[in-house]
């Protein structure tokens, strides 16, 4: 619950993140450079002059955006090639080689590679964190559809001539329904934190776009002098990642039968 209190704490600052900061997060002010905490800036300045209390509460939005992106690419493109390779036998090697390859690649590298191409943007870094996780979702949801596939209910099901995509759709993807929940919630915060890493390498979303990351990889240079520049925006992505953890594991518990009964 408390971990819950958190998540919607930091949406409601995202929601509200027009009538929350202050200043326009990208106002530039030179003549207002390391300013410390005032009224007027709630948590400084960075070494730009622009108000660091906005920035990371605009930058709530595009990090959330970020893991709830990745979520639905994810979640979207493997939820269905899982499907198809656990259903459909004979293109089920060849698929999961495919999932295999691409889960060999380094989503930092294959984002720096993509930012290197096509420039760094919003959807660059959906796309290069979110690859990296499709064959992840794929494999757990062909596991799934493997264990179903000889179940009474869909062989009933084929004997009373359901046609195969309704066959898929309203008798075996339910199955997959709850541990794609989990699976879901840790690719969020594992997407929050790629995209921090990232922006501090200086290949994810551009400068001018504020973000948690964005925020430290400008102020890194004055962390002796005000280390608050980047303890603000590491403490909310730390906060955020672990709550998301832990609603993790609680949903894991609340969906699994068997640690339901244990409980």
């Amino acid at each position: 619950m408390v971990a819950l209190v958190v998540l919607l704490f930091l949406v409601a600052l995202a929601v509200f993140a027009p009538w929350l900061g202050t200043t326009d997060p990208s106002l530039l002010d030179s003549a207002q450079r390391l300013k410390p905490i005032s009224a007027a800036h709630l948590l400084g300045t960075d070494g730009f002059g622009r108000d660091v209390y906005s920035r990371v509460i605009y930058g709530t939005r595009v990090s959330l955006a970020v893991g709830l992106g990745t979520v639905a690419i994810s979640v979207g493109i493997g939820l269905l090639i899982g499907v198809m390779a656990g259903y459909f036998r004979p293109a089920d090697a060849i698929v999961m080689r495919v999932m295999d390859g691409m889960m060999a690649i380094p989503g930092i590298l294959l984002a720096i590679a993509l930012v290197t191409l096509s420039g760094a943007s919003l959807f660059t870094v959906l796309v290069a964190i979110s690859i990296p996780e499709i064959p992840r979702v794929a494999r757990m949801v062909r596991s799934v559809i493997l264990g179903v596939r000889h179940e009474p209910y869909v062989e009933a099901a084929l004997i009373l001539g359901t046609r195969v995509p309704a066959l898929m759709w309203r008798h075996m993807m339910p199955s997959t329904l709850a541990p794609l929940i989990v699976q879901g919630t840790y690719i969020f915060a594992s997407a929050i934190l790629t995209e921090a890493v990232l922006s501090f390498l200086g290949a994810g979303i551009p400068p001018e776009i504020p973000s948690w990351g964005n925020v430290m990889a400008e102020n890194r240079g004055y962390f002796m002098m005000l280390p608050g520049l980047i303890l603000y925006p590491g403490i909310l992505v730390s906060l955020t990642v672990l709550s998301i953890n832990v609603l993790g594991d609680a949903l894991r518990d609340a969906l699994d039968p068997r640690m339901a009964r244990r409980i």
